[in-house]
């Protein structure tokens, strides 16, 4: 007994040491995931909107090709998201829910973040050369926005938003040069205004929570009756613009059907449920939380998604 029990001692205490490094493992992982934001990505689906709206162009090799291209987009957009928060560590301290970042916490490396970003940055820009000429300039213009964006383009209000907004007009004209589509200007316009008016929700909630031009510039240049008329005229100006898409002898014809008007319903309730977290709930300040946890909104996007599917590959 007297020689086992150190063995036995010894064992143990070697499998908790284990055990700690296994666990301190895995949370810096989860740290390291959670910098990428992935929820993020669900941004560049929009890339497969033109492919979504050319049924004669829906081929095996075009949809592998899409997927590629999203991939692409999403090693880009999680570099730039870790040079805003390298740049904004500080900042983000001072947020509610930012200070939970891990840079902002201290549980990913400045270094390790750093070196992160150029894999992604680089992975990126390789995989989209490989999907064209075009793609690759669409990616290299997107990217080099985000960086204009990062290094103080966001501190000027308007312009922040109008950047964020022509962030998802990219990814659609991405989507079509992967597979030679070129959008039309129905596709970007409602595009452009739907991400203004979420980038314009998301500004009203942190005015909502009383950050200032501290935490964020911008936002000394906005107040809530600003982005109340300016969110009002956005979705006002959305609405009209979706009506007039549906209703267009041109689209029409080019999709063989002419009940296009009978998503409208579907489009109007998912920008009033929107507008109902904005204004009443006052919780927009995670688009991308709201969008994949709402069960209304869902609802809606994935009834628009059928119907119009329904419609235009009958």
């Amino acid at each position: 007994m007297g020689l086992s029990s150190p063995v036995k001692l010894w064992e143990r205490c070697d499998m908790v040491v284990k055990e700690g490094i296994s666990v301190a493992e895995a949370a810096g992982w989860a740290a390291l995931l959670r910098l990428l934001r992935p929820r993020q990505w669900v941004k560049n689906t929009f890339i497969a909107a033109p492919l979504f709206f050319s049924p004669w162009a829906l081929t095996w090799a075009n949809v592998l090709a899409v997927a590629a291209g999203v991939l692409c987009f999403c090693a880009l957009s999680s570099a730039v998201y870790i040079l805003n928060d390298y740049r904004d560590r500080e900042a983000d301290r001072l947020h509610e829910t930012k200070r939970h970042r891990p840079l902002a916490a201290g549980t990913v490396s400045a270094f390790a973040a750093v070196a992160l970003m150029i894999i992604l940055a680089a992975a990126g820009f390789i995989g989209a050369m490989q999907l064209g000429r075009d793609f690759a300039l669409i990616s290299a213009i997107y990217f080099v926005i985000n960086l204009g964006y990062s290094f103080g383009l966001k501190r000027i209000s308007i312009l922040d938003v109008m950047i964020v907004a022509l962030g998802f007009v990219l990814r659609v004209y991405a989507g079509g040069a992967i597979i030679g589509v070129r959008p039309t200007v129905w596709i970007v316009v409602c595009t452009g205004l739907l991400a203004l008016f979420i980038a314009l929700a998301k500004r009203r909630d942190d005015v909502v929570k009383g950050l200032g031009g501290d935490h964020r510039a911008s936002l000394a240049g906005y107040s809530l009756r600003f982005l109340d008329t300016s969110i009002a005229i956005a979705l006002a100006v959305l609405v009209v613009a979706y009506v007039m898409y549906t209703t267009d002898a041109t689209n029409m014809q080019r999709f063989g059907s002419d009940q296009l008007f009978v998503t409208t319903p579907f489009v109007i309730a998912g920008v009033l449920r929107y507008l109902q977290i904005t204004i009443v709930e006052e919780r927009s300040g995670s688009p991308t939380d709201i969008v994949v946890a709402d069960r209304f909104l869902i609802v809606t996007v994935l009834g628009w998604l059928a119907t119009f599917a329904w419609l235009i590959y009958r």
